[in-house]
């Protein structure tokens, strides 16, 4: 009963989201994704929550990880939004990518917001559509 609830109440949280939310969550993904076409790691890290940012400590070390694991947010040929969903008790919106490679994958943003209201990025999980699983 208790894990009902819980996933009920993050499931109420994201549908509760306003239209502003939902828009600033977008933003600031999609400023992400065009600093990471920049190459401007100052920016791109910015973008993160202060969780990730500590992980990380600094936007070098960031923008190496990026580099090598998330190709398909680093560079993408195309980059679609969709619904935003709860994952883990946090709001995360889904990304249509298409990579540089041409190959499709699901990006997973996990969003936090901070105490003045403004949104971060709490991290990135990508996943292959289920069409093109083995």
């Amino acid at each position: 009963m208790l894990a009902l609830t819980v996933a009920g109440t993050a499931t109420a949280q994201v549908a509760a989201l306003s239209d502003n939310d939902r828009a600033a969550i977008r933003d600031i993904i999609g400023k992400q994704v065009e600093a990471f076409r920049r190459d401007d790691g100052d920016a791109a890290f910015g973008f993160a929550s202060p969780m990730i940012r500590g992980m990380f400590g600094s936007a070098d070390i960031f923008m190496d990880m990026v580099r090598q694991g998330y190709q398909p947010v680093y560079r993408p040929r195309a980059f679609e939004f969709r619904e935003i969903v709860e994952l883990d008790g946090q709001p995360t919106q889904k990304v249509h990518v298409i990579g540089p490679d041409g190959r499709p994958v699901t990006a997973f943003y996990p969003m936090t917001q901070l105490p003045d209201g403004s949104w971060r990025i709490n991290g990135c999980y990508l996943e292959a559509p289920d069409e093109h699983q083995a």
